[in-house]
């Protein structure tokens, strides 16, 4: 993996941080910033479902069969639909 950190948080980075702690370091604040950003969706979603209109259109899309029928099983040919197939041969100027 392989990416660029702004020269500056760069530069302090390496002063703060000794080589030997760095992946660590690393990993520690990227599981962090992680498990804040888990937490915010956990409290917009639950702010969300206390929303009765929210709930309303959820209880709307819940009524949705999880199962889609095939639309095209016995569907019939549409041709007064789209027109009369093409000539096979077509002539160019």
């Amino acid at each position: 993996m392989t990416f660029t950190l702004p020269s500056e948080l760069a530069d302090r980075f390496v002063k703060s941080v000794a080589a030997r702690h760095r992946s660590r370091y690393l990993a520690e604040a990227i599981a962090q910033k992680l498990e804040e950003r888990d937490l915010r969706l956990v409290r917009a979603c639950e702010v969300a479902n206390r929303n009765l209109e929210v709930r309303t259109i959820e209880k709307e899309f819940d009524a949705i069969p999880d199962e889609i029928r095939d639309p095209w099983s016995g569907a019939k040919a549409r041709r007064s639909v789209v027109g009369a197939p093409r000539p096979k041969s077509r002539v160019r100027n």
